[in-house]
C-alpha cells in the first residue's frame, strides 16, 4: 500500500512516526508525501491539552474528506489522542477505520493485516514494563538534525498532566541501543542530536540505579560527525553536579537547557505535585549560570492553575523579570479530565488566564529583545537550516532548538547548503530573531 503519515504534536510523536514508517517500508509498503495519492492515511495525534486535541480532530476530519474521492481509503488514528479516547472516538468518528495506541507501533504491520479482515479496528494496549526497542527508523532524506529518544513514559505524576496515564511509567532505553541509533543517524549525515524524553534528567534511574545522563552524554560526544548535542525537557530537581560538569566541559553539548519550571510559588508548585521549590529553582539557575556563563535557559510556565491568586501570579511575574530567561513559553492552564488538578477548587476564569499569559509574554518579549541586542557585533556559530528565495539564509545558533526558538537571518557572499556550520556576525536584533552576515 501507499501510506501517508501526518504527524502532530511533540518530537516524541515525530520519532514514533519515523519508527512506523521504517517498519512499514520493511514490509514493502511505500511511504509517500501526498495524502491525495494514499491508500492509507495515518494521523499521529496529540492529546496533551485541549488545543492539541482540537487540532488532531480537525486534521482527522480534513483527511476523511478524501474518502469522497477514494471510498477504499483507510484512515487510521494513532498517538496520544487515540490511546486516551479510542473507545469513545470509535463511536463518534465512524470515518476512522483504525485506532492505534502509542504502545503498539512495533506491531503496525500485523495490525494492518488484521484490518484487512475487519471493517474497523481498535488496537490500544497498556504500556509495557520496560522500553520497547524499535531499531528501524526512517529519517527524512538529507536530514542534518534528528531527535534521539532516551526513555519513554514519566513517573513525576504532575497533578495537571495526563502523560503518565497515556504513555505509562518511566522506562529508560539501554545505553548500547541509544549509542547504536546515534551512530546510525551520524552515518546518515545527521550533525545535530536533540535528546528528548518526558524527563531526560531521570535517565537511567530505573535500569542503572541512578541518574546517569552525564555518562550517556559523554559516550555520545565520542561519535564522529555529531557536532551539536541538545537537551530538551530537564527537570530542575534532577540536574546533578555531574550533568552540569559534562555540559560545561564537552564542546559538542549545546550550552542550552530546556527546564520546564511551570511556576515559582511554593504553594502552586506543591499543588502541581512538582518536586521543585522556590529556593531549589533559584539555586539551580544560579549554579548553572555560575558554572556555565554562556548557558541559555529555556523554560515554560503555566498560568491560571487552580488556586492561583493574584499574589501567586505577582510572585511569578517578579521572578520572570528578575531571572530574565533567554527563552520562555507560557501556557494557560488546560483542565484535563482524569487529572487531580481538574477536580481542584479555585478554577481560574479563562479571561484571567489569557490576561496573565499576555502579561508574561509581553514581559518576555522585552527581555528577549534586550538579550538579542547584546549579541549585536558578536560572531556566532550558526547551523544553516534553509536558503530563502531572495538569496538570504535561515539558521540557528547553539542556543536555539529547531522549530521552537529564535532564528538567524543572514546573507553570505558564497553559496551555502543546509546543514553547514558557519560563522555569522550579528548586525541587528529583533524580539525573537537576529540578522547578520557570514564572517569569512
Amino acid at each position: 500500500m501507499k501510506i501517508y503519515i501526518e504527524t502532530l504534536g511533540c518530537p516524541k510523536n515525530t520519532v514514533d512516526s519515523e519508527n512506523m514508517a521504517a517498519l512499514l517500508e520493511k514490509n514493502e509498503h511505500s511511504i509517500i508525501t501526498s495524502p491525495e495519492e494514499a491508500d492509507m492515511i495515518i494521523v499521529n495525534t496529540c492529546g496533551f491539552i485541549n488545543d492539541a486535541k482540537v487540532e488532531s480532530i480537525d486534521t482527522i476530519f480534513e483527511m476523511a474528506q478524501l474518502k469522497d474521492e477514494n471510498p477504499d481509503l483507510i484512515l487510521a488514528m494513532s498517538g496520544c489522542l487515540s490511546q486516551r479516547y479510542a473507545d469513545s472516538l470509535y463511536d463518534e468518528m465512524p470515518e476512522v477505520d483504525l485506532f492505534l495506541g502509542v504502545n503498539d507501533y512495533d506491531k503496525i504491520n500485523d495490525i494492518i493485516a488484521e484490518l484487512e479482515n475487519k471493517e474497523r479496528l481498535v488496537n490500544v494496549s497498556h504500556a509495557p514494563a520496560v522500553y520497547c526497542e524499535i531499531p528501524e527508523r526512517k529519517t527524512e532524506e538529507g536530514a542534518f538534525t534528528a531527535y534521539l529518544r532516551i526513555s519513554e513514559g514519566c513517573d513525576n505524576v504532575c497533578s495537571y498532566c495526563v502523560i503518565p496515564s497515556i504513555r505509562g511509567g518511566f522506562r529508560s532505553r539501554k545505553k548500547e541501543d541509544i549509542i547504536a541509533e546515534a551512530n546510525m543517524l551520524a552515518g546518515r549525515g545527521v550533525k545535530e542530536l536533540v535528546i528528548i524524553a518526558q524527563d531526560v534528567t531521570a535517565y537511567g534511574k530505573d535500569i542503572y540505579g541512578g541518574y546517569v545522563l552525564h555518562e550517556l552524554l559523554t559516550e555520545l560526544c565520542k561519535i564522529d560527525g555529531i557536532h551539536w548535542i541538545r537537551l530538551l525537557y530537564c527537570y530542575e530537581d534532577s540536574i546533578t553536579d555531574e550533568l552540569i560538569e559534562v555540559i560545561k566541559n564537552e564542546d559538542k553539548i549545546c550550552k542550552y537547557l530546556d527546564i520546564p519550571l511551570q511556576h515559582i510559588s511554593d504553594e502552586i508548585l506543591y499543588n502541581m505535585n512538582r518536586h521543585s521549590t522556590t529556593e531549589s529553582v533559584k539555586n539551580t539557575i544560579r549554579r548553572l549560570r555560575r558554572e556555565i556563563p554562556d548557558i541559555h535557559i529555556r523554560t515554560t510556565f503555566i498560568v491560571g492553575f487552580p488556586g492561583e491568586r493574584q499574589a501567586h501570579f505577582d510572585e511569578l511575574e517578579e521572578f520572570v523579570a528578575e531571572t530574565r530567561f533567554d527563552r520562555m513559553g507560557v501556557f494557560a492552564y488546560s483542565k484535563e479530565e482524569g487529572t487531580v488538578a481538574a477536580e481542584m477548587k479555585g478554577q481560574v476564569r479563562e479571561s484571567t488566564k489569557e490576561r496573565r499569559q499576555d502579561i508574561l509574554m509581553s514581559l518576555q518579549r522585552e527581555i528577549s529583545l534586550a538579550k538579542n541586542e547584546e549579541k549585536i557585533g558578536q560572531t556566532l556559530e550558526v547551523l544553516v537550516d534553509e536558503k530563502c528565495d531572495d538569496g538570504t539564509y535561515m539558521g540557528r545558533t547553539q542556543y536555539d532548538a529547531p522549530d521552537i526558538d529564535n532564528g538567524v537571518i543572514f546573507t553570505s557572499d558564497r553559496e551555502l547548503e543546509p546543514g553547514q556550520f558557519i560563522k555569522v556576525t550579528v548586525t541587528d536584533a529583533f524580539d525573537y530573531d537576529l540578522t547578520g552576515k557570514e564572517s569569512l
